[in-house]
Parts: structure tokens; C-alpha cells; sequence
């Protein structure tokens, strides 16, 4: 199953998320900066992971704006999934998480949620990443590439 894991990164915390699922999943799993994402790689992808750090309750702009420009339909038939890096205060589920909202959009262009999308932990704006969050990123592809087969 060829999957592709795309991901935006500020501080490098979703990157060090994106790699965990990426080499857990397989060694020649891409993993690709979303700026660096070209979407006519899409045709030849079965299983499409990508993720964003939430600000404001959503994912940055380049995320947003990437998955925009993803024809309509271009997903059907493909497997997707979603994840995010948030911190853990409970003001921040006032607005929402990244996940849940990449998720959305990737099942309106046609995708088909393996699961539901995953939020992983940072322990202040800039991070470190909670302890183990890596190894829950790696469990929870494993989970995801399980679904989707």
C-alpha cells in the first residue's frame, strides 16, 4: 500500500510526529514538508496521512491552502488520515483541534477516513513533545495502516 505522509512544522514538533508515523508504517514511506507537496503525487498514493500543528483551532495556512487545492474527487478511493500537535490546556478545545479539520477536508475531496483523527501532545508553545508521544505516533500509524487495508 503505497501511503504518503505530508505535514507542516513551526518548531519541528509535527515533523518529529510525521516521521514517527512515516517510519513506522514503512522505511520508503515518503514524509514531505506540505510546501514541498506536489499533488500530482496523489494518483499513485493509496493511503494519504497528513497533519499540522493547531493554531486558532485549525491548521496554518500553507496546510489550509494545500489541501484546497486538491481537485475535487481526487481522493476517491483512497484511504486518509489526519493528525495534529496541540498543547494540552483545556481552554484550547474552545476553538478545536487541526486534526478534526484536515480530516474534514480530505474526506470532501473523495477520501475515506481510516480513522478518526489523532492529537498529539506538546508541553508548551514551542514544545518539547510529551514524553512517549513519539512512541503513540508510531503506534497509532500502525493502527492506521491496519484500517486501512
Amino acid at each position: 500500500m503505497k501511503t504518503w505522509v505530508i505535514y507542516d512544522s513551526v518548531h519541528g514538533n509535527t515533523e518529529k510526529i510525521a516521521q514517527a508515523i512515516g517510519a513506522a508504517i514503512g522505511a520508503d514511506v515518503p514524509v514531505v514538508r506540505v510546501g514541498d507537496a506536489d499533488l500530482s503525487e496523489l494518483a499513485s498514493v493509496d493511503l494519504l496521512i497528513a497533519g499540522a500543528p493547531t493554531y486558532g483551532g485549525r491548521p496554518r495556512e500553507p496546510m489550509q491552502n494545500w489541501l484546497k487545492q486538491i481537485p475535487a474527487g481526487a481522493l476517491e478511493g483512497k484511504h486518509v488520515a489526519a493528525f495534529d500537535t496541540r498543547i494540552g490546556a483545556f481552554w484550547v478545545r474552545i476553538f478545536g483541534f487541526a486534526a478534526g479539520k484536515i480530516a474534514r477536508s480530505l474526506e470532501q475531496k473523495g477520501g475515506k477516513l481510516a480513522m478518526p483523527g489523532e492529537g498529539f501532545i506538546v508541553t508548551g508553545g514551542e514544545g518539547p513533545l510529551k514524553e512517549g508521544e513519539l512512541e503513540r505516533a508510531a503506534n497509532w500509524a500502525k493502527q492506521v495502516l491496519e484500517a486501512a487495508q
